[in-house]
């Protein structure tokens, strides 16, 4: 009869068809069956991956973990005492591996520290500290593998535009966060150097279930490369220096009412000139002067016709708008930007009879203008460019940064 069952018991469990049998103590001692739980995992992966655990930065950290305790298994004739009988896949008798300076009375915590695991971390085994993943590896070697841009002279001219903007306060860098997107026409910073987005494929979900799509990545040194998406941002999030460049939100930056609290920054003016040059005369009725003052404009206009700014002519105010809280000289390069392809390339002598090429006038119908400041207080222009063959502000393509302006 089996121990711990009467004989109804044992009745019962016949015609049930099962065969009670007493539980064999355990002879092993508390070591003996960590190595045995130990060698099991083991045999577990080989069963698994169909071969023995390996070492190497790209492998699974549990494998590496696997790796280690079988060399040290290997090595300890008292382990193989115990398992021996157990290994019926022939690991103990596997190639012997260099040795790895272990020490012999390590458990799997201490192996896990020197690993570079932490095992008290919220993610524990399967979080690594200092050793990078393969992934992680795959998309140092992608940012790495650069080769010569063919094309750069295309893109040049870009990047020396967005410097510009930078450096007059119209674009700014901000830090590169998990969630920030990755998008074409988009100008990043890596490793200290610009980087632009030029084109994206279509995405595709990859086998984890993310969205990723093969880029065409252009650098400012005059190099490209084509990363994946999430390669790149995995780059700039680890970049402590990453970042992105972004154009500043336009907003509400300027009322016709002033509301209860507001304080009055200055005027946009827009100029019409009555010179008698020819360049002038000829395209009098769309060529205008913009320009913004924290004045009085009559006092401002005062002296034109001596001022090679006002092309050294008397001029007529066609149109003003007032504004409110905003940095003025901000506003005035946002405005220059927007219509300069559309910049009048003219040289006019100054009282002194030295040459002065006036940089703020524009073959610009006003409707044009007038349509160009709404767009500025609703936030929207941004996703605008003046094409002066048109004569009108047309929607930036996709990816697509305007060169001129």
């Amino acid at each position: 009869m089996a121990k711990g069952f009467t004989d109804e018991d044992d009745a019962l469990l016949a015609e049930l068809g099962v065969q009670a049998e007493a539980k064999k103590e355990s002879s092993r001692t508390p070591r003996e069956e960590r190595i045995i739980a130990g060698f099991e995992e083991i045999q577990r992966f080989v069963e698994q991956h169909g071969r023995a655990p390996q070492h190497g930065e790209d492998r699974d950290i549990f494998e590496r973990l696997y790796a280690v305790r079988l060399d040290r298994l290997r090595e300890l004739a008292d382990c193989r005492a115990v398992i021996e009988p157990l290994d019926h896949q022939g690991l103990l008798t596997g190639a012997q591996p260099a040795p790895l300076g272990v020490p012999e009375d390590i458990n799997d915590d201490e192996l896990l520290a020197q690993l570079g695991v932490d095992d008290t971390t919220p993610g524990g085994i399967a979080e690594l500290r200092h050793v990078r993943s393969a992934a992680d590896k795959r998309a140092a070697e992608e940012i790495a593998n650069r080769q010569r841009c063919e094309d750069f002279d295309n893109f040049k001219p870009l990047f020396e535009q967005v410097q510009k903007e930078l450096g007059a306060g119209l674009r700014q860098t901000r830090r590169f966060e998990r969630k920030s997107e990755i998008a074409p026409g988009r100008f990043y910073i890596l490793g200290g150097q610009k980087a632009y987005v030029a084109t994206m494929e279509q995405p595709t979900v990859n086998e984890h279930g993310n969205i990723d799509a093969r880029l065409r990545v252009i650098f400012d040194n005059g190099t490209e490369s084509n990363l994946l998406m999430r390669s790149l941002q995995k780059a700039l999030q680890q970049d402590p220096a990453g970042r992105r460049i972004v154009e500043l939100s336009a907003g509400p930056l300027f009322s016709d009412q002033n509301e209860e609290g507001d304080e009055a920054s200055g005027i946009v003016y827009v100029l019409r000139s009555k010179s008698d040059h020819p360049a002038v005369a000829a395209h009098r009725d769309v060529l205008h002067k913009i320009g913004v003052t924290g004045g009085d404009i009559a006092r401002r206009l005062a002296n034109a016709k001596l001022d090679p700014t006002f092309l050294m002519a008397e001029v007529e105010v066609v149109a003003t708008y007032e504004l409110f809280n905003i940095n003025r000289t901000r506003l005035e390069n946002l405005i220059h930007r927007i219509f300069g392809p559309a910049r009048l390339d003219i040289e006019i002598k100054d009282r002194f009879g030295q040459p002065v090429i006036p940089r703020e006038w524009f073959l610009v119908p006003l409707f044009v203008i007038d349509e160009a400041i709404e767009k500025i207080r609703d936030g929207t222009i941004t996703g605008y460019v003046y094409d002066p063959k048109s004569a009108r502000l047309v929607q930036r393509e996709s990816g697509h940064t305007n060169i001129g302006g």
